[in-house]
């Protein structure tokens, strides 16, 4: 009986192990929410919202590779005009950036001389 005693004590968990193990794991989860899906969320909304600011006169590039300036835009397409007569008709999910913003929406900067 005296032989067992050391056999059980060396069977039985330690103290406080199943949390212990859990803890590193929650704290990988928490730096991975931090490094890769928060910045990765922010710039997918970036991008969403860009889309949605599409106007006319814009330059765009499509993700193709297309490069042109919007000649229409309705709630899913985008029209962009390529050549002289030719308008490609894209989908909205199609515009990869936006080059540069139509003089509608630029301020004026006029120079004045005294």
């Amino acid at each position: 009986m005296t032989s067992l005693l050391p056999l059980l004590a060396q069977a039985a968990p330690p103290a406080g192990g199943g949390l212990g193990m859990f803890v590193p794991m929650i704290l990988i989860m928490v730096m991975f929410y931090f490094i890769l899906i928060r910045p990765q969320r922010k710039a997918q909304k970036a991008q969403e919202e860009m889309r949605k600011n599409v106007r006319v006169g814009d330059k765009v590039v499509t993700i193709g590779g297309i490069h042109g300036m919007v000649s229409g835009v309705t709630d899913k397409t985008v029209s962009i005009k390529v050549a002289d007569a030719l308008s490609l008709k894209f989908d909205r999910a199609a515009v990869a950036t936006v080059e540069s913003k139509s003089k509608a929406d630029e301020p004026d900067t006029k120079v004045i001389e005294s």
